[in-house]
């Protein structure tokens, strides 16, 4: 059974994420969309986003079949407004926001000497520009909800999980602006800790290593070619070098999109109200 299917109720019948609001960006696929789902199974009303209305409004229809609650905001989250609009969807929409979900990306390699300024700047922009601005928008609202919590004598955590890669913690050969785009996000996931603890806000960080997604395809899979802002790219994995990062895994096989998806469930319950600050890697046990 998908975590779409039903709706988890915890003994009191509701959902452990009952009452929350989440955004996630990138969900009209891959691992946003089983992330979407699996907080929709919880209880949580979700703004889906995508770059295509198709994947999202498929989405949003999936939860509200299963008895949940959730809404579109559709568009590329490289858009200098983006971000104002995607918190905007949330707090206007169904008042409040708890949960955010930096998870839109994609993969753009290359060797250095191969690599041109656009190509690292692209992933500079929709790794590292796209979640700053979707923050920064979401400081003042949750500002002004803290304060009106603090008054009202009630303390509400909230949660921000950032997706990176392993190829940010640890280097990945031909992937010099994903990396470091990457691991951009982890000094960013540490730093708002510091900066947003006062305000009751967990922040963390998951860095994936090989989970089955478009990315990870083989590359002559017809789905591992993408269209970002009118341009194809091609994505994907040699077969013969897919095979060989699966063998270096200690589970012998690549992550589930749903496997990885519960990594930032468990950073979204209530089970880490006191985890701020951290790196959670989800490999399969690889460490090299």
């Amino acid at each position: 059974m998908s975590p779409s299917a039903d709706i988890k109720k915890d003994e009191q019948g509701m959902g452990r994420l009952s009452g929350k609001v989440a955004i996630v960006s990138g969900s009209g696929r891959g691992i946003g969309r089983a992330t979407a789902l699996r907080l929709a199974a919880e209880g949580a009303r979700i703004v889906v986003n995508d770059l295509d209305a198709a994947p999202a409004e498929a989405v949003v229809a999936q939860i509200e079949a299963a008895g949940g609650v959730a809404a579109a905001c559709i568009g590329s989250v490289t858009e200098p407004d983006f971000g104002e609009r995607f918190v905007k969807a949330a707090v206007d929409g169904f008042g409040g926001l708890d949960i955010i979900v930096n998870n839109a990306g994609y993969t753009l390699d290359g060797v250095i000497q191969k690599q041109t300024d656009d190509q690292f700047q692209a992933m500079m922009d929709v790794h590292v520009m796209a979640p700053f601005r979707i923050l920064r928008a979401a400081a003042e609202p949750i500002r002004v909800f803290r304060k009106a919590e603090i008054e009202a004598g009630r303390e509400v955590v909230r949660k921000v999980v950032n997706v990176s890669s392993m190829a940010g913690t640890r280097g990945n050969a031909g992937q010099v602006n994903y990396a470091s785009a990457k691991a951009a996000v982890v000094g960013m996931t540490k730093t708002l800790s510091k900066e947003w603890g006062r305000h009751k806000v967990c922040v963390n960080c998951v860095a994936f290593g090989l989970i089955e997604t478009r990315l990870t395809k083989a590359s002559d899979d017809p789905e591992s070619r993408i269209e970002i802002a009118g341009r194809t790219i091609q994505a994907g994995i040699p077969a013969a070098g897919l095979k060989a990062m699966a063998d270096l895994v200690p589970m012998g096989r690549a992550g589930r999109v749903e496997e990885a998806a519960g990594s930032i469930y468990m950073l979204c319950s209530p089970d880490s109200d006191y985890v701020s600050g951290q790196l959670l890697e989800v490999g399969g046990g690889i460490s090299l």
